[in-house]
């Protein structure tokens, strides 16, 4: 599905951890690392399309993360010709997508990379969030940076909201002081603090 300007919609996907490192999958039987991406169906939400392309592609179900921000437009970037599918030539520019960022609130052994028949990644890693602008494709790299500045605050906002990860990524001391730390945290969630 393109759209009257030869853009495909699609939805970009940064996972990221508790120490605010990102998932970074190395595409099946290449050289080249990127996001989870992929098209949205018709009839399909951008929200929707992220969903089902975190399962299809990472094997994570909406219970293993959180939404913590999107971006507010489409970011668009253009495909090279040579990397242009033959029966696409003419008609198709590149990609327009909404990107989300997510932080997994399950464990890394809840990723499967084998969860659906066609597989996009046969390895990946944890990395610093803006090391994929060193190695992506250099055709995706504008909108990388675009994508990463924009959701950036999000990421940052979330460490403000839960006190237990301290400014690193890092727990937050035990103690008096930990409990102190807490309690916006606990009278936000409605838990209770042990004496």
């Amino acid at each position: 599905m393109l759209d009257r300007e030869g853009y495909r919609p699609n939805v970009g996907i940064i996972l990221c951890n508790a120490r605010n490192q990102v998932f970074w999958g190395k595409r099946v039987r290449e050289h080249a690392w990127q996001f989870p991406q992929g098209g949205i169906k018709r009839g399909e939400s951008p929200e929707d399309a992220m969903f089902r392309e975190l399962q299809e592609e990472v094997g994570l179900a909406p219970e293993h993360v959180k939404i913590l921000g999107r971006t507010k437009e489409w970011l668009r970037y253009e495909v090279p010709e040579q990397w242009v599918r033959r029966e696409w030539r003419g008609n198709y520019k590149g990609q327009k997508q909404i990107w989300y960022l997510l932080r997994l609130t399950g464990g890394d052994h809840h990723v499967q990379l084998r969860a659906s028949s066609h597989p996009e990644f046969d390895a990946w890693r944890w990395s610093q969030y803006w090391v994929p602008l060193e190695t992506v494709v250099e055709f995706k790299r504008d909108v990388y940076k675009l994508a990463l500045s924009e959701l950036e605050p999000f990421l940052n906002a979330d460490r403000l909201r839960h006190p237990a990860i301290g400014r690193r990524g890092r727990r937050a001391p035990t103690g008096k002081s930990a409990s102190t730390t807490s309690a916006p945290f606990a009278a936000a969630t409605g838990a209770e603090e042990s004496a």
